[in-house]
C-alpha cells in the first residue's frame, strides 16, 4: 500500500494505492471524506493532518511517496511539534478525558489551534481556558498520534452516571413514570407505530443507555399515547415518580459547627449586580457545598472533592439537572471570582437541561380563577399577572409611576438580565386597579405588604393557590402558569410570535417558539396533503 499527494479536481488529496482488498476500503471508508476516484482508478482522502493520522492508525505498514518542493501531512505533522517545542513558555500538553469529553489545555499556538478545529464539533471554553472536543470515534487516537512526546500528562475521568434499574414489562405494557422535573419517561417494548408517534413530539429524548424515552409533562401528549394504546391494544399505566429515595440537603441540626455562607460571597454577587433570586440560589448551594465538608477550610478544597460533592448530589440527592448546573456555577464563581480572580478547572460533564412544555390554563379557567376570587386587592394581583404577561418578580416591583393609563402601557424596570421593557394595560384591569387604589391607597409600590414595601411573593403564591382550589382547578399550577397561559392565548389569536417575545422580555425568539408546541388551536383545520391526492 502506497500514499502520495495529487491535486484532485483542484483539491489537494491524498491518493491510496493498493491491490483490490475489501477490508482495506471497508477501513478507508471511516476516514471522512474517503473517496474513490474513477480517473485516477483509487481511493483518496482529505490533506489533512487528521485524515493522515487516522490513515497512520488504520495501516501502520503504509509507505509514503514524497516531492521534495511538497509539504508531506507527516513532514507537516513534524513541523507543527518542532515549531510548539519550540515556542517560548510552551508548559506542554495536558489531556483529561471523561466520559464524553476530551479536554486539552495548552500553550497558544496557531499550528495546533488550527489541527483542533478540524475536528467536527470541537469548541474553546473560554471559562476554563481550554479546547473541548467529542470523545467518539478515533478522537483521542489521533490527538494523543499528533501531539506524542508533548503530552506533560493525562488523566482518564469516570463520568457521574445515574442508571436506575428497568422494571420488567410485558410486550403489550407502556409504563408512563410522571418525574419531578417536569417530564415523563416511558418505558415499552419495541413497537415502530409507538415510536413514530413519540419521535413526532417535541423535546422528546431518547436515552440509548438506558433504553427508554422521555417526553415533556403535557395533559395533551399522555392523550395522544393513550389513544394510540388503544389502537394498539396496549395495556397504558401512569405513575408518579417514588420520591422517598430523594435526600434532602443537610440542615443546621445535621452538621456540626454549621457554616453560614461567607459574606465575601455574597458581598461579591451584589458587587456585580446579580439579581436577587440568584443571589439566594447561589448562597444557598454554597452553603449546603461548604457544610458538606464541614471539617476542612472551604478556601482548599480541590477539584477532586468539587467533583465527589456533585457526584452526591445526582447519586444520592437525586437532584434536577438545573440544579446541579447552577450548584456547578455557584462553587465555580466563589473559586474564581471571590479568591482574587483565581481560575480553577473544573472538567465536570454539566448535564443538559430538560425540555419541559409549560401547563397552561384555558381562557375558561383563567376567567374562573378570577370570578372566583373576591378580595380586590388579591384580584388585582391575578388579573395584572395573566393581563400583561409578567413574572412574579416584575410584579412585585412594579410602582405605581410604571403605570401610564394614557398609553395603555406598562413599564418593566431591569428585569431577568438587566432589561427594561413595555408591555400592554388591560382596559378591564385598570378599571380594578382604580377600585383597588380607592380601597387600598398604596404609596410607592403598586401592591404593597408594609407601608411603601413590595408585596410578598409567597404571599402571591398563597393567593394563587386559594384561587384554584375555588376554581376546582387540579392541574399542576404556579404564579408562573398566568404568564404562560397570556403567551399560548395571545398566539392561539393570532398575535405575530415577534410581539409575543417583546412582551414577554425573551432575549431570543427560541425562547418565545416553546409556546407553538403548546396551542393545538387550528389543528383541525390542517389537512394532511394525502387527502388531496386521487388514487
Amino acid at each position: 500500500m502506497n500514499a502520495s499527494k495529487i491535486i484532485h479536481k483542484g483539491e489537494e488529496r491524498i491518493q491510496i494505492d493498493f491491490p483490490y482488498n475489501q477490508a482495506y476500503i471497508i477501513k478507508l471508508k471511516q476516514i471522512e471524506g474517503a473517496k474513490w476516484s474513477k480517473t485516477n482508478n483509487s481511493w483518496h482522502i482529505p490533506y489533512t493532518q487528521i485524515a493522515f493520522n487516522m490513515l497512520k492508525i488504520l495501516f501502520p505498514e503504509i509507505e509514503y511517496t514524497t516531492d521534495k518542493e511538497i509539504s508531506t501531512p507527516m513532514e507537516q505533522s513534524q513541523r507543527y511539534n518542532d515549531t510548539a517545542h519550540n515556542t517560548k513558555n510552551n508548559e506542554g500538553v495536558k489531556l483529561i478525558v471523561t466520559g464524553k469529553s476530551i479536554f486539552i489545555h495548552l500553550p497558544k499556538n496557531e499550528l495546533d489551534i488550527k489541527f483542533i478545529v478540524g475536528f467536527r464539533y470541537s469548541r474553546w471554553d473560554k471559562i476554563n481556558y481550554c479546547w473541548i472536543l467529542p470523545n467518539y470515534k478515533n478522537n483521542l487516537d489521533l490527538i494523543k498520534d499528533y501531539f506524542s512526546a508533548r503530552i506533560i500528562s493525562f488523566e482518564l475521568k469516570q463520568p457521574i452516571q445515574n442508571n436506575e434499574i428497568r422494571p420488567a414489562l410485558n410486550d403489550n405494557e407502556l409504563l408512563a413514570i410522571v418525574l419531578a422535573n417536569g417530564r415523563i419517561k416511558l418505558l415499552f417494548a419495541y413497537n415502530k407505530a409507538l415510536s413514530e408517534l413519540i419521535n413526532s413530539f417535541p423535546y422528546r429524548k431518547w436515552d440509548g443507555e438506558n433504553k427508554w424515552w422521555t417526553i415533556p409533562y403535557s395533559e395533551f401528549l399522555l392523550d395522544q399515547l393513550k389513544q394510540k394504546c388503544l389502537e394498539l391494544s396496549f395495556i397504558m399505566n401512569i405513575e408518579e415518580e417514588d420520591r422517598t429515595s430523594v435526600k434532602p440537603k443537610k440542615s443546621v441540626l445535621d452538621v456540626l459547627n454549621y457554616k453560614k455562607c461567607p459574606d465575601e460571597f455574597v458581598n461579591k454577587l451584589q458587587e456585580l449586580r446579580y439579581g436577587e433570586s440568584t443571589i439566594k440560589n447561589y448562597s444557598t448551594m454554597f452553603e449546603e457545598f461548604i457544610n458538606y465538608y464541614n471539617k476542612l477550610d472551604y478556601k482548599t478544597i480541590d477539584e477532586p472533592k468539587i467533583t465527589a460533592f456533585l457526584r452526591y448530589l445526582v447519586t444520592e440527592r437525586k437532584v434536577s439537572a438545573s440544579y446541579q448546573n447552577q450548584a456547578i456555577n455557584a462553587i465555580k464563581f466563589y473559586y474564581e471570582r471571590c479568591l482574587g480572580g483565581q481560575r480553577k478547572i473544573y472538567t465536570v460533564e454539566r448535564p443538559k437541561n430538560e425540555k419541559k412544555l409549560p401547563t397552561v390554563l384555558s381562557e375558561e379557567e383563567i376567567a374562573e380563577l378570577i370570578r372566583g376570587t373576591i378580595n380586590i386587592k388579591h384580584k388585582a394581583i391575578l388579573m395584572l399577572i395573566y393581563s400583561a404577561g409578567l413574572r412574579i418578580s416584575e410584579a412585585i416591583r412594579l410602582k405605581i409611576k410604571d403605570i401610564d393609563s394614557d398609553r395603555m402601557q406598562l413599564r418593566i424596570e431591569q428585569s431577568k438580565g438587566k432589561k427594561d421593557r413595555y408591555t400592554i394595560l388591560s382596559v378591564k384591569l385598570l378599571a380594578i386597579l382604580r377600585q383597588y387604589f380607592t380601597e387600598y391607597q398604596p404609596k410607592q409600590y403598586l401592591f404593597e405588604g408594609e407601608p411603601e414595601k413590595p408585596y410578598s411573593i409567597r404571599s402571591i403564591q398563597n393567593i394563587m393557590k386559594e384561587a384554584c382550589w375555588r376554581a376546582n382547578i387540579t392541574k399542576k399550577v404556579s404564579v408562573h402558569t398566568l404568564r404562560h397561559s397570556f403567551a399560548t392565548h395571545l398566539l392561539e389569536n393570532g398575535t405575530d410570535l415577534r410581539y409575543i417575545q417583546s412582551l414577554l422580555g425573551h432575549s431570543s425568539s427560541k425562547t418565545t417558539e416553546i409556546y407553538t408546541h403548546i396551542t393545538t388551536k387550528g389543528f383541525d383545520q390542517i389537512k394532511s396533503p394525502l387527502d388531496k391526492l386521487k388514487f
